[in-house]
């Protein structure tokens, strides 16, 4: 059965906005240096034959994996520590919405991604995680994304010299069995939450691992942090279950997207 590729943005619920967790996350600071502890240019990504002997000692990914729908006993996810005209930018959005009956006026293409950190929340469609020397790549099902992790101990660019984008600069290091992934760079017009926005120094670091209940299970504790946005940090713990023999689907928004656009640029809905 073919999954649903259109949906649409019945935005009225979860509108309340809660505090962040009160927990910090332990980060190191941004280096401008892109390549950064590795000892020569050999040991990059680039690299990888006579290194796959490696790959044995990583945790067994293999299968794809759909998000576990949260409990709606546990009520809706809590929103961003919005601060200042970030929190007065969210509340105009919120009055927006619910004049409009619960749908979102985008000034971007209903086919663009969400991109970072809510791709990684898409209750819908499968992920994928491939290991390679020096890298792990998630294949997203939805809008086919893919997302690079370097684990090859590269540093992250100067925001200076990088341009922000969907997934912005991921890297990544092994602690035993979790991936702990740090991530800078990301458009600043990209929502997180319900509708709130961040600035351009938001910060996500992710703790990924399988769950020790269940191996079926993968867990992933992403905090992030604003210092010009938030109030706080803000916390969010998603899991997710393997399908072993399932593959991802071709996504191809853009074949019917044909949503109208108003006088504003602003994309409706049919």
């Amino acid at each position: 059965m073919k999954r649903l590729r259109l949906c649409r943005f019945a935005l009225l619920a979860a509108l309340s906005l809660a505090a962040g967790g009160a927990a910090q996350a332990q980060m190191g600071p941004i280096t401008s240096e892109p390549a950064q502890g590795l000892a020569s240019p050999e040991q990059s990504a680039g690299f990888p034959k006579g290194r796959y002997h490696e790959l044995d000692q990583l945790p067994d990914w293999g299968g794809i994996w759909f998000l576990n729908r949260r409990d709606p006993a546990a009520g809706p996810m809590p929103q961003p520590p919005l601060t200042g005209e970030y929190r007065e930018r969210w509340e105009r959005w919120r009055e927006q919405v619910q004049a409009n009956d619960g749908v979102e006026l985008r000034s971007r293409s209903n086919c663009s991604p969400p991109g970072l950190p809510r791709i990684m929340q898409l209750a819908q469609y499968p992920y994928e995680f491939l290991f390679t020397p020096g890298r792990v790549t998630i294949n997203q099902e939805a809008w086919m994304q893919t997302r690079t992790i370097w684990t090859d101990g590269r540093g992250h660019p100067s925001l200076d010299e990088f341009t922000p984008s969907f997934h912005g600069h991921s890297i990544g290091h092994w602690e035993g069995q979790t991936l702990v992934v740090d991530t800078i760079g990301i458009s600043d017009a990209l929502e997180v939450g319900e509708g709130g926005k961040h600035s351009d120094q938001f910060r996500l670091v992710e703790r990924i691992y399988l769950s020790p209940d269940d191996p079926d299970v993968l867990i992933n504790d992403m905090v992030m942090t604003d210092p010009v946005a938030f109030s706080g940090p803000y916390e969010v713990s998603v899991s997710y279950r393997r399908d072993r023999h399932g593959v991802l689907i071709e996504f191809q928004c853009a074949e019917n997207d044909r949503n109208p656009v108003n006088e504003n640029g602003e994309t409706l809905y049919l």
